[in-house]
């Protein structure tokens, strides 16, 4: 057992940041002496002193030998893994680096149609071929939910030679699968399984009332946002691996490609904190959010017109076996509104605001850092808007979304890598129909794409997009932001 009261890597950077020196080394503002006074009125000046480069003492991330060599071990013992990577590009890096060390051009790997754009990313730098699966879909709730074991199966019978098999757990609305079964199938091929764990960091520090984390599950490497759901700063990230399925040498080749050589030491120091206040202090913080977030969910379901996301009859779903209790989905189209339109007075009226929005839900994050008062407010928020803002039913079109999902998967023309690489024009919306896709096209958030670089443009995908931006939401990836029009492959 290591000392996980040790954070070897904060305690270098303060060491550091506390010492007297002339520097003449990067960064250029030389520990705060030439920043923006506006910006350091804004962040104080500690700040900056402890913004460091790659001094001897401070270890090199791409070659550790030091502070985060121990405190990627430190890590790794406590989330469960065998060997861990600190991630200063965010999750994306890791899921790029992860498919670039398990598949090469022309590789098969298996996925959820229902993935980020980050898994997009890495099939075009990797030359991957993907071998998309749907997700399961409640159509009342207008949700997609988890891939199935018996869809993996079935996709494995199909393609022996596919080379990984990569699921998303938990989904942005919380929803989790049955990676155990999953693993198991995947196994069986002697492939390891990745899992896009970016919203599940927490899972490893109550796994008593919160879903079971992927590691435990049997993933063969995870990655983990830290700063969406635990303590250290946006960006930082961790990658965990374990077994003997995946080559940690091609991890850090991989994660050479896409991390910044000059990584933030604020981003790697906040992940050596984070792992040490989740491994001292990880269960009774994790009790005191799930206190908070019951409260949340049970006065909230209460509020007549308002309805929450909570677990499905036993058995009655492969796609949804777990559901992380801090992740709080409410569905507000019984109000007569859009989740659009309720984020936006939530945020403008109430001083609420949602991680994001969709046709007829809000979804929330409840985390450590939240507060009873937080609690409070939001319930207040939410019962003031059923009393003032509500109107007559709302009528939304499922059938366009629930046409996409069943249709989502159909034959790519075109690899993403070549189709993102080959010559493209830009055309008018409407002269886009039945072209092949050229660049990524995605409501966001969540950032799930519904056209990629490879796919064919058909008018019931582009209906759902513009349903999407007429009721409030907004295009994101494609090159023009009012998505007027997309780029397609020249012919």
């Amino acid at each position: 057992m290591l000392n996980q009261n040790k954070t070897p890597l904060l305690d270098a950077l303060k060491a550091n940041a506390a010492r007297p020196h002339a520097p003449f080394y990067t960064p250029g503002h030389k520990q705060g002496k030439g920043i923006s006074q506006p910006l350091a009125d804004l962040l104080g000046k500690a700040v900056f002193r402890a913004d460091l480069t790659e001094l001897a003492d401070l270890d090199n991330l791409f070659a550790p030998q030091g502070v985060i060599e121990e405190a990627q071990q430190l890590a790794a013992e406590a989330f469960g893994a065998s060997q861990t990577w600190f991630l200063v590009n965010g999750s994306t890096c890791g899921i790029e680096a992860a498919i670039l060390a398990t598949c090469g051009t022309g590789d098969k790997i298996i996925l959820p149609r229902n993935v980020h754009s980050s898994e997009i990313a890495g099939l075009i730098l990797s030359g991957a071929i993907p071998i998309f699966l749907n997700p399961e879909y409640d159509p009342v709730l207008d949700i997609a939910h988890s891939i199935t074991p018996n869809a993996v199966e079935s996709a494995l019978q199909q393609h022996p030679d596919a080379k990984a098999v990569l699921t998303v757990y938990p989904t942005y609305y919380g929803v989790c699968g049955d990676l155990s079964a999953i693993a198991s199938i995947t196994h069986q091929y002697n492939i390891p399984l990745l899992v896009d764990e970016a919203h599940g960091a927490h899972f490893a520090f109550h796994p008593q009332l919160l879903p079971t984390p992927a590691l435990a599950a049997g993933a063969d490497l995870t990655v983990q946002s830290i700063h969406k759901v635990l303590g250290a700063m946006t960006q930082a990230s961790m990658l965990h691996v374990q077994g003997n399925r995946i080559d940690g040498d091609r991890i850090s080749k991989a994660l050479q490609l896409v991390q910044s050589t000059s990584p933030s030491y604020l981003l790697l120091a906040s992940l050596d904190a984070a792992r040490q206040q989740m491994a001292l202090h990880g269960k009774m913080l994790m009790s005191r959010t799930l206190q908070l977030a019951d409260e949340a969910r049970t006065r909230i379901s209460q509020i007549p017109g308002l309805s929450v996301l909570e677990m499905p009859s036993l058995g009655e779903s492969l796609g949804f076996v777990a559901l992380d209790k801090t992740r709080l989905t409410i569905t507000v189209s019984g109000l007569g509104l859009t989740g659009f339109e309720a984020e936006e007075i939530l945020d403008e009226k109430f001083a609420v605001t949602a991680e994001f929005a969709s046709l007829q839900h809000l979804t929330l994050i409840i985390s450590l850092g939240n507060t009873p008062a937080d609690i409070e407010q939001l319930v207040q928020g939410f019962t003031t808007l059923a009393k003032e803002y509500r109107r007559t039913n709302l009528t939304l079109n499922n059938n366009i979304w629930q046409n996409i999902v069943r249709k989502l998967s159909h034959p790519l023309h075109f690899s993403p890598r070549e189709a993102f690489f080959a010559v493209s024009e830009t055309l008018p919306l409407a002269q886009t129909s039945d072209r092949i896709c050229a660049e990524i096209v995605c409501p966001y958030p969540p950032g799930i794409p519904v056209l990629m670089p490879g796919e064919v443009i058909t008018k019931p995908i582009l209906d759902y997009l513009q349903h999407i931006q007429a009721m409030g939401g907004f295009i994101s990836g494609c090159n023009d932001p009012s998505f007027k029009t997309l780029k397609v492959l020249k012919i």
